[in-house]
């Protein structure tokens, strides 16, 4: 018992020393407050983009149907990922074969191109398969430089494909004459899966090995082609889409997405106002709502869609962080250090959080809790360039006395 209360006492010393200690280098630290009256620090920027909505489950997107995604948006998608395919035809001209063929055959075209684009690395080759082949599924190569099959026309190829995807997915002879050469193979030899995977997950270590992830590797690939932007092929698909009108508020979110991204601020938060009447808490939209609103500089409003979005959801910490960084820009100092405080008590790393916290100190004059703060962001990030440059125009006005 006497050691225990030794070991207590040990404890207790060393602790009071320690805090004796913090308190005598906290001491030291003098603030040069002429020269921090001189200095301007930078707010950190916004966190978050847009967020589509994406209603489907991987698992259950079929390999049959019609497409989702648009002609345009798909050319747009390749362009974007290799302005310089290496191609026999143009990539408009590709495209519009996908979706000839596919659509012959009932196969979704715009997801059977996106399996072209990860089986070529959209058509950058650097496997066994070379551009004069026109083969862009890998019929036929089985690695250690064997090619596979060659296709006279850029078509063929394409029909080779969708032919092969038919013999998984149905036991229905294609309707043109078949050019698939493994066609005969997978309906002889593998009856096992011979017109009966129905699902684009469903090619996970069949069509390739292992291919753990194969289907979902392919539908990122759809989804990302399918991320509107400010081109004119993704407002052409959204107008398509609020035409539809299959799903009202995900139609909506979309095309507010692509007025966000034109600079059309009004338009995308009206279309975003629709999707919430649909969905009043739908998240993407709430969030989408709000940068819209930002952007518009209608701050109380964004601010007001910020509490909505935390009431549907506290753990949303991009929705924190932003609303405290508007509360900092309307100069209510306190609600913008208790937002980004709750921000990192979602996710620790955050070194733009502890930067607007230095600055809501630094503007009360609070130059030790800011300076605190301002180190807190510096030891989190050394690139962050916001925070090296705070940190370099605070430092120099702090004084440590030896």
């Amino acid at each position: 018992m006497k050691k225990l209360l030794s070991l207590a006492l040990i404890l207790t010393l060393i602790l009071s020393l320690t805090a004796c200690a913090d308190a005598a280098k906290k001491a030291k630290v003098k603030f040069k407050k002429r020269q921090l009256k001189k200095i301007e620090l930078v707010e950190s920027p916004r966190h978050g983009a847009p967020l589509i909505i994406l209603r489907e489950d991987y698992s259950d997107v079929p390999i049959m149907g019609e497409p989702v995604a648009t002609q345009a948006q798909i050319v747009n998608y390749i362009n974007k990922r290799n302005p310089n395919p290496k191609l026999n035809c143009t990539v408009e001209e590709l495209v519009n074969l996908y979706y000839v063929e596919a659509g012959r055959e009932g196969i979704r075209p715009d997801i059977a191109i996106c399996q072209a684009i990860k089986e070529t690395g959209v058509w950058g080759y650097g496997g066994d398969v070379v551009p004069e082949q026109n083969n862009y599924c890998g019929l036929g190569t089985t690695g250690g430089g064997v090619k596979g099959a060659y296709f006279d026309t850029p078509q063929l190829g394409v029909r080779a494909h969708i032919q092969h995807l038919l013999s998984y997915t149905s036991k229905r002879m294609p309707r043109v004459e078949v050019v698939d050469p493994r066609y005969e193979l997978i309906k002889k030899f593998r009856p096992q899966i011979f017109g009966k995977l129905t699902r684009w997950t469903e090619l996970n270590g069949v069509w390739a090995v292992p291919g753990y992830h194969y289907g979902e590797d392919i539908l990122n690939l759809w989804v990302q082609a399918q991320m509107p932007d400010a081109s004119d092929a993704s407002l052409e698909a959204a107008n398509l889409k609020v035409l539809l009108e299959d799903d009202k508020a995900a139609a909506y979110v979309y095309r507010g997405i692509v007025n966000f991204e034109r600079g059309d601020y009004s338009d995308a938060a009206d279309d975003f106002g629709v999707a919430l009447e649909a969905e009043p808490e739908l998240k993407e939209a709430l969030f989408d709502l709000a940068l819209a609103q930002e952007q518009a500089a209608d701050f109380d409003g964004a601010i007001k869609t910020y509490d909505a979005l935390l009431n549907v959801d506290e753990k949303f910490v991009d929705g924190w962080y932003n609303r405290g960084r508007l509360k900092l820009a309307k100069a209510d100092y306190a609600g913008a250090i208790a937002d980004m405080e709750a921000s990192l008590a979602i996710e620790t790393i955050n070194a733009d959080a502890y930067n607007d916290i230095a600055i809501a100190y630094f503007k009360q004059k609070k130059y030790e809790e800011a300076w605190d703060s301002m180190q807190k962001a510096a030891a989190q990030s050394t690139t962050n360039p916001v925070v090296q440059e705070n940190y370099g125009k605070f430092a120099p006005c702090v004084k440590v006395k030896k």
